[in-house]
């Protein structure tokens, strides 16, 4: 029997995602001081979380069709959302066409066309012009009944990302509620998620720790603002953050007391991507990257505001994606050398030097500053008082 007879036999799955593990890192643990627990959706269908977010929303557009309708998905993500949106096509049996704008990566295209899209076509500068033409001159040809998938604006795919975070506290150790949360934030489908399902199961102590990008952080930027507000241009290389609007749930959400706002640049995101494969063989990309700098050089202690203790458990939600390569991690490394160079005077100065002035850091060596978080001296020392 050929490969493509036997998978067109077999039965279709329930649903396009799957439950991934919770794995305690102890190389990142020992890195943060705490316990690191990894959420790895980086084994999802698709590399990421969005199989959760679109494969629902998908199942529930199918419930408002007559039996045995088979419609056409299609989406308009160049991204990890659009890779979500032709898996899950796949997997229930359905064709799904994704229109992307003409700058999107051409490793991005070729993997939805490797995924098994039904067709792939560039248009427009941006999303906006993607979408609209979509919408306007892709759907309408269509000779089957359509589905049209949105990348993360939708009770339906929240409800879907929210299976994450239902997971997670059915797979803690003896079940108890981990103290800090770490996940990132583009346009607010995954933390619309995670909190959506820490209201259901009555769960409020966790930290969240929502994560940007310097040149992508709409959500920081609401909360400064105190209202929802667009972003007039996205300069972050962390494309799968690059919303420039995020929706006004996610802002209400952001405004609770257990949720911090936190930015950090994409040197660091692309930090926390390299050793992320240094230390766990895992390749991620820079939206996903970001989660894990926090676990080096004292960035969780700056996040949280406060001394992190060696009891303290803290998930961070592998969120995967699928814009990274090997040759890129060692590009990203290159050209952020700094970063570990940094590190390196942090530590021979924490150590000691006979030489009086080494001691001294440079404008590069100080502590890094994480945009949003202000944290107190632990010294005393003159310039802090």
């Amino acid at each position: 029997m050929a490969v493509k007879e036997y998978h067109t036999e077999q039965e279709v799955p329930q649903r396009p995602w799957v439950e991934t593990p919770l794995r305690e890192s102890y190389a990142l643990s020992e890195a943060a001081g705490c316990r690191i627990f990894l959420k790895l959706e980086t084994l999802q269908p698709s590399g990421s979380f969005k199989s959760r977010g679109i494969g629902n929303y998908i199942l529930r557009r199918l419930e408002e069709f007559p039996v045995g309708t088979k419609p056409h998905i299609f989406a308009s993500s160049g991204g990890n959302a659009g890779l979500a949106a032709v898996h899950s096509a796949r997997a229930l049996g359905l064709l799904c066409t994704v229109v992307v704008p003409t700058a999107t990566a051409k490793l991005m295209v070729t993997k939805l066309r490797a995924a098994g899209a039904y067709d792939v076509i560039q248009y427009g500068a941006a999303w906006r012009d993607a979408d609209a033409y979509l919408k306007s001159h892709v759907m309408p040809g269509s000779s089957v009944p359509t589905i049209y998938c949105p990348p993360f604006d939708h009770p339906d795919i929240w409800t879907g990302n929210s299976t994450v975070m239902h997971e997670i506290a059915a797979q803690m150790p003896s079940q108890s509620a981990p103290d800090v949360i770490i996940c990132s934030v583009g346009g607010g489908g995954l933390i619309n998620g995670i909190c959506q399902a820490m209201d259901d199961i009555n769960m409020q102590s966790p930290t969240i720790l929502a994560m940007e990008t310097a040149g992508a952080e709409s959500l920081h930027a609401s909360l400064k603002a105190r209202e929802v507000i667009t972003l007039p241009k996205i300069t972050s290389q962390a494309t799968s953050l690059g919303c420039a609007r995020v929706t006004d749930k996610t802002f209400k959400y952001g405004q609770r007391s257990n949720v911090r706002s936190v930015v950090l640049p994409d040197a660091e995101a692309a930090m926390g991507c390299w050793r992320l494969a240094d230390d766990e063989r895992i390749m991620v990309e820079l939206a996903c990257g970001i989660n894990v700098a926090l676990c080096y050089d004292g960035r969780l202690e700056k996040a949280l505001g406060r001394p992190v203790k060696p009891e303290d458990k803290v998930v961070i939600v592998l969120c995967g994606g699928s814009n990274v390569t090997s040759s890129m991690l060692c590009d990203w490394r290159r050209e952020y050398a700094y970063i570990d160079e940094e590190t390196a005077r942090r530590s021979d100065s924490a150590l000691g030097s006979e030489d009086e002035d080494e001691m001294v850091p440079s404008e590069l060596s100080k502590p890094v500053v994480l945009e949003g978080v202000e944290v107190p001296c632990s010294t005393g020392c003159a310039e802090c008082a």
